[in-house]
Order: structure tokens, then sequence, then C-alpha cells
């Protein structure tokens, strides 16, 4: 099975075509194991939130500061999943095994946690896997992907893994309607289906993956390192913002020192679209929160509640890939800004239409996975195209890790403004924080011309 083949089989068979031919093996694999993950990861999360706040009673606060640890320890670890996968000649595969089989060992913990501190705690290691292998993970897809080609890989990546995203809440919703157990029934099937996962990349990723050059033929990444070894010195390599295979050339020879994430903040390209993407957190609410506005605003009946995620879902599924193409072509930078459009047009739709008509809330769905298609690998791909080959896990780690602390701050900060205001006048005011911070970053992050080699960052 050519998946799994490490020795440096072609990347990608090319009488399927010339997109498949671009996507190495590597990716595809690690796209199968994140579709069966989340399969896993959006069984749980698809019954949750109304779970915790229906069932258990939990205020918008409370739901808030919990959907806020759930996605922002997470961020905690990123930079040590990151710094550990870098170190030590690279042990990206290791580190993503580890955090995998961390959050496949906390699902079956659910069936033992029923009060909130103990589900609290559950989620938070969970999260804590979630953020050892983020990084590592993408960084085995940008190793394995030539540099003009990467938004297209993330994008095929997002795509199979944002399949695993739609098939969750319909297993969930159906395992709900068959099983006399209900949540514990969700939570046995999540548990069987994330071990499946870890072992899919036990025996299915390679360790040292293949690169494919621009027609899809396998380059051994250590010859690529050999060859540019002698490219430029760590200084240079910390300073550089050209684009990816300039970068590559220079984190080469990293390897004569320690690399730390000082080094990236002193990279002006990494540190203006660290500190977009954390400003943009800041008014980005929460997925959990977003379903529970549409079933409040719009009367979604309860049982229907668990097949909202479908709809973003299905929308991020199938605008994955050609966000990724159009990315390469217009810049990843742009593509990114462009998507908080789409979720700015997403909030204004729950303010303009609650109680609406069910295409208000199929419209808001799809707003929510351009969104999602927009910015989710494309971010990723434009943080490689920044960073070295010796500092990749790192610089997608110190990206990420803003990211997701700004969206903790949103959760918390969105959850009081419910509480306190009511659903409608805190979701204006994240409304009117995007408005004002969209038009900021696409300031910050304008640059003067640049080559042509540096457009697809």
């Amino acid at each position: 099975m050519y998946l799994a083949d490490s020795r440096g089989a072609p990347a990608a068979v090319e009488h399927r075509g010339r997109r498949w031919a671009a996507v190495p093996g590597t990716v595809l694999a690690l796209g199968a194991v994140s579709l069966i993950t989340d399969v896993s990861a959006e069984m749980v999360t698809a019954v949750l939130p109304l779970y915790l706040v229906s069932g258990l009673g939990l205020s918008p606060l409370g739901f808030g500061v919990l959907d806020g640890v759930y996605n922002g320890v997470g961020a905690l670890v990123r930079l040590a999943g990151g710094h550990l996968a870098d170190g030590g000649g690279g042990r990206h595969k290791a580190v993503a095994v580890a955090g995998y089989g961390l959050s496949a060992l906390c699902k079956p913990l659910l069936l033992v946690a029923h009060t909130l501190p103990v589900i609290g705690a559950v989620l938070a290691l969970d999260r804590t896997g979630k953020g050892l292998r983020t990084a590592p993970r993408d960084a085995l897809i940008s190793l394995a992907t030539p540099p003009e080609r990467r938004g297209r890989a993330f994008g095929v990546h997002r795509a199979m893994d944002t399949t695993g995203a739609l098939c969750g809440p319909v297993l969930a919703f159906l395992v709900l309607g068959v099983a006399a157990e209900g949540y514990d029934a969700v939570f046995t099937v999540s548990s069987c289906v994330a071990a499946l996962g870890v072992v899919v990349l036990v025996l299915f990723v390679p360790g040292r993956p293949a690169r494919a050059d621009a027609n899809g033929r396998a380059v051994g990444i250590d010859a690529d390192v050999n060859a540019n070894i002698n490219a430029a010195d760590t200084t240079r390599a910390a300073h550089t913002t050209s684009a990816a295979h300039t970068a590559d050339a220079h984190g080469s020879a990293a390897s004569s020192g320690p690399l730390r994430v000082t080094a990236l903040l002193r990279m002006p390209g990494v540190r203006r679209l660290a500190a977009c993407a954390v400003l943009l957190g800041l008014t980005t609410v929460s997925d959990s929160f977003v379903y529970l506005l549409l079933q409040r605003r719009f009367e979604v009946p309860a049982q229907w509640f668990p097949l909202l995620p479908l709809g973003t879902a299905a929308a991020f599924l199938l605008l994955a890939v050609p966000a990724g193409v159009v990315a390469d072509r217009i810049g990843r930078r742009r593509l990114f800004l462009l998507g908080h459009l789409a979720l700015l047009g997403a909030y204004g739709l729950v303010l303009a239409a609650p109680g609406g008509p069910l295409p208000a809330v199929v419209a808001v769905l799809v707003l929510h996975g351009a969104f999602y298609a927009a910015t989710d690998g494309v971010l990723a791909a434009a943080v490689t195209g920044l960073v070295p080959e010796a500092m990749r896990a790192r610089g997608l780690a110190l990206v990420g890790t803003g990211q997701a602390l700004a969206r903790f701050a949103c959760s918390i900060a969105f959850g009081a403004a419910w509480t306190a205001w009511g659903d409608g006048p805190a979701l204006a005011v994240a409304a009117a924080g995007l408005a004002i911070s969209t038009p900021a970053a696409i300031a910050a992050l304008r640059s003067p011309a640049r080559p042509s080699a540096q457009r697809t960052a």
C-alpha cells in the first residue's frame, strides 16, 4: 500500500490526474487519520453543548468557560508539541502519535465523568492531546509537499478531516436514536473510532515522509537538506522572510545550533501574521456558541441540534480544496482575510433574521463553513511559506497557539456578555469587533510588492 511506503515511492500516481498527482501519499494518509479521529471527536462535540446547557443546566457563562478550556488548553501545549517535534532531528510522527493516543484515551473516561469538574478535566486532557499533535501533523504535510502546492495539500487534508466532521454528528444522531443508554452509547462508539485512528497513524504514516517535487515525484528530505546545508547560517535562517523553498534552504542549516521561538518572532512576516491571527481570533465566536445561537434564535428543535454542525462541515468539505487552490494563486494571507468576511456575513444573518425560515439557517451554516475553508488550512500553508524547515513545527505551533488563546478569551467574554445582556447584544458586539479588526488586519498584512516567488505566502 503506497500510503505506508517511506522508502521514496512516488508520491502519487500520475494517471489519476494532475490534482491527485500533486498530493503526496503522506498527506492522504494523514488525511485518513484526521478523518477517522474527527468522526470520534465530532460525535462528542455534537451532543456536548446541549447536554451541558439543557441537561445539566449550565449557564452561558459557565459553558463559555468550559468551552474556552476545551479549545484553549490545547493552545498551551502547542508550542511544546512543536518544540518536541522539531528537536532531535525531527520527531514529528512520534509526537503526533502521542497526541492522538492521549485524546483517544480520554474518550472512554467520559463514560465515568458525570460532574462538571470531572468533565472539564477530561476535556482539558483531550485538548492537550490535540495541542501536541497539531503542529507535528501540519509539519509532516508541509515537509512532504513542494512549496507551490502546499495550499492544495492542506486543502485536501482539511477536506478529508471535514469528511470526518460531517460523519461524526450523523453517527451521534443515529446512536442517540437507537441506543437506550443515550450519551454513554455515543461516548463508547467514539472511543472505538478514536482507537482506530491511532492504529492507522502508526501503520500507514511514514516517519520520514518523502517530499514530492513539482512533477509529483518523491524527493528525499535528507537529500534536500544535504544539498542545502551550507545555504545559510542560523542567524540568516532566523531572519528570512522569503518564499517556502528559500526558507527551507536556509532552515536546513539550523542543525548547527538551537532554534528558539524568539527567532520566529524576529521574522517580520511571521510576527505580522501571528498578530493578525490573534486579533481576528478575539472576535471569532466558538462553533458551539454559533450552534446554540441558531438553536435558540431560529427555534431549531432540540432533537435536530446534533445535525447543525453538518451544514458547516458540508460547506467546508466542498470548499476546502478549491480554497486551497485559490490561495496558491492569489495569496494565502489574502484569502485568510477574505474568509473572515464570510464569518461576518454569518453573524449578520443571525442578527438580522431571528426566527427566520430554514434557508436562513442553511445560509448561516454555509457561510460558517466557507469561513473555515478559507482560513483553517490556508493559515497553516501561509505559515509554512514563511518559516524555515528546521523550525516548521514550532512556527505552526506559535501562530496556532496565539490564535487558540485568543479564541479562548473570546469564549469566556462571549459567555459573560450573553449572561449579562442576552445572546443578541453579545453577538452584536462580536460582529462589531470583527468588522473593525478585519480592516486592521488587512492593513497590517499589506506589504510592498514582492517577487513572484513570495506571492503564495
